[in-house]
């Protein structure tokens, strides 16, 4: 980094005195003045100096001559809320010349913490230093790190100067994520949660899937009778996993949830949402995000190549979902419709009739269907905490959603996702009026 002696970069030397430097320059002028009406030349000598040595201390920073490079290294890249995150910036000289003193400040959100400050000592040419400071936050979110800013000060602290480097990160803070049990529940789940995959191809000579020959086929696979039928070459088709697919659709309704920050309902129901989504990618479900806006994640055109990327792109939507101003779930319903077959976990928050009643039709386009039904008025301490006090309208709508086939796990603050999760493979097998009984 480099300064001309241009009349810019004269302003910019006298706009970094320090309050030492700007004391010793009106000290100086003062002197000056005296020196001058009292006609006294040692006076005047002084003055010259008190004035000469902030301004000499500005030109040579101005003149120094630093080429610094600068790097930043983030451990996580993506923390979970609540989670410390540990920044390293790393600080090379790459001229000829040592360093002076420097001083580092990386710019840094304030819901992350005070922005670190770090004194470095003289750095010796090609030489570097590395420094680290932790972040945390208890909000998800996407916060940006940087620029990392150097000052630069003269020995005596007459002048200081800044230089910003360019280069920024995001720290991506995503919601928390619970490890849920192994569960075994009714339909579609109990039928390929264990085997992940279904294969094309049979086991019969005459149930094989055939296909016409391409250039390149391996010729081993030929199956012959087919060809003598048709007259021309036919080959076996490669056995092709087909993924179980999964819906998991987030009520972000505001007039759904209630409380504020980190305890309230929506927040409770993220990291549930999260929890699921990774749980079934694991289990080698194709899962797919959904909120009441219609928002999809992956989108249209996928491109998802592995669990651990699938995860994260989850985890990165739900890091900055937000409340929604809609009071229906409409967009969310009609995505639904046209996605077609495959398990569908639902996060609810409050809901009146005709959204239970349209949520209960949806359950016979899928083949298994379970809802965490959010109880928010337990968020809001207004109804007692403990299981069964749910209020009528309430205790309703569960028994709408059963009825119409849907695993229904009551959601009260407090509660474990895991824990409900578990006791989904016991209400997914139990008759619907004992489950009824259970809840009342």
């Amino acid at each position: 980094m480099a300064s001309s002696g241009s009349p810019s970069g004269l302003r910019t030397g006298l706009a970094g005195l320090t309050t030492r430097g700007r004391s010793f320059l009106a000290a100086g002028v003062t002197a000056i003045l005296c020196a001058l009406l009292l006609s006294q030349d040692a006076l005047l000598r002084v003055g010259v100096l008190l004035m000469a040595l902030p301004l000499a201390a500005a030109l040579l920073l101005l003149r120094t001559r630093y080429r610094v490079a600068s790097g930043r290294r983030l451990s996580p890249h993506r923390a979970t809320a609540g989670q410390e995150a540990r920044v390293h910036l790393r600080v090379d000289n790459v001229s000829r010349v040592p360093t002076g003193l420097l001083q580092l400040e990386d710019k840094v959100p304030y819901v992350l913490g005070p922005r670190p400050r770090f004194v470095l000592d003289r750095i010796e040419p090609h030489g570097h230093r590395e420094v680290s400071y932790r972040v945390r936050s208890d909000l998800r979110g996407q916060y940006p790190l940087g620029p990392l800013q150097l000052r630069l000060s003269d020995p005596f602290g007459m002048c200081e100067l800044t230089r910003a480097f360019a280069a920024a990160d995001v720290l991506t803070v995503v919601p928390r994520v619970q490890a849920l049990p192994e569960v075994r529940l009714r339909g579609e789940w109990s039928g390929q949660g264990e085997s992940h995959t279904r294969t094309l191809a049979l086991a019969g000579d005459d149930d094989v899937i055939l296909r016409e020959y391409r250039h390149g086929d391996d010729l081993r696979r030929v199956h012959w009778k087919s060809t003598a039928r048709y007259g021309e070459l036919m080959v076996r088709r490669e056995e092709q996993p087909q993924k179980a697919r999964a819906t998991v659709l987030l009520d972000t309704r505001e007039i759904g949830h209630r409380g504020t920050g980190p305890a309230s309902s929506f927040e409770w129901a993220v990291s549930c949402a999260a929890s699921v989504g990774v749980h079934l990618m694991e289990r080698g479900y194709e899962v797919r995000l959904l909120t009441d806006t219609g928002q999809s994640v992956p989108g249209p055109d996928g491109g998802v190549n592995s669990v651990a990327e699938a995860s994260g792109m989850l985890l990165d939507a739900l890091a900055l979902v937000d409340l929604s101003e809609g009071g229906a779930l409409s967009r969310g319903e009609e995505a639904l419709r046209i996605a077609g077959e495959g398990l569908l976990v639902a996060v609810l928050g409050t809901l009146d009739e005709g959204q239970t009643a349209r949520l209960a039709r949806l359950r016979r386009r899928t083949g298994t269907a379970v809802a965490f039904l959010i109880d928010t008025e337990t968020w809001a301490g207004l109804r007692m905490l403990a299981p069964g006090t749910g209020g009528g309208e309430y205790r309703a709508r569960i028994r709408q959603l059963r009825e119409a086939g849907w695993t229904v796990l009551p959601a009260r603050a407090g509660d474990s996702v895991p824990d409900l999760w578990r006791a989904a493979d016991r209400a997914g097998s139990a008759p619907t009026a004992h489950r009824e009984e259970a809840d009342a």
